[in-house]
């Protein structure tokens, strides 16, 4: 029953995503994207400089909308529970699962992520997340029957964490209505990898590995 109830609402969300977009012309949670380039320079070029030899890093996923709702509210079991009501962590995101995509090593948590493709999930406690990076392959659309992908954070299972991290959690001056991830404070050394959303942002240092 449990497990027919996760995939229902996983349908739900993905449905009432569709719905909206034929309705009022925008999917609810629009696709994002966010990257960072290290390693290169700038050289010479006809038109100004050109930055050559860079590597990238990006990760990608689905930006849901705050719409009056308080996102990580509520206490003990129920936190964040509109933020991920019935996964057993959250996808970071909606719809799709969040990916990480890095062609260079990052240190996190003392643990060097080779570079490669992976998925990642936030585990949600009261003052206390924890970033996860995981070797789970994601879906691109909601499969039932494909049992070597995962949908969003349904079927997450622990055996496949990469690294975990514990995030700096920051109480923001203002209020954002789409959640976003960013690269902040880069350079080729390394820089952090930040969840916006609402009144909260959470951070995780990285370091560019050799």
């Amino acid at each position: 029953m449990i497990r027919r109830v996760i995939l229902s609402s996983a349908i739900a969300l993905t449905l009432g995503a569709s719905v909206l977009a034929q309705g009022g012309g925008k999917p609810a949670s629009p696709a994002g994207s966010s990257a960072a380039q290290v390693g290169g320079k700038y050289v010479p070029g006809a038109e100004g400089p050109v930055y050559q030899g860079g590597k990238w890093i990006e990760i990608t996923y689905g930006r849901p909308i705050k719409r009056g709702r308080d996102v990580f509210g509520g206490t003990g079991a129920n936190y964040g529970k509109v933020a991920n009501p019935d996964a057993p962590v959250w996808r970071a995101g909606a719809n799709v699962t969040t990916q990480l995509k890095t062609e260079v090593p990052l240190v996190i948590n003392g643990k060097t992520v080779a570079p490669g493709t992976y998925t990642v999930f936030i585990d949600l406690k009261p003052n206390n997340w924890t970033l996860i990076v995981s070797n789970h392959k994601a879906q691109t659309r909601y499969d039932p029957n494909n049992k070597n992908e995962i949908w969003g954070a349904y079927d997450y299972s622990p055996a496949k964490d990469v690294v975990r991290a514990p995030m700096t959690l920051t109480t923001l001056p203002f209020s954002v209505e789409e959640m976003s991830w960013e690269f902040t404070d880069m350079s080729d050394a390394g820089g952090k990898l930040v969840m916006m959303w609402d009144k909260t942002a959470a951070a995780v240092a990285f370091k560019v590995g050799s």
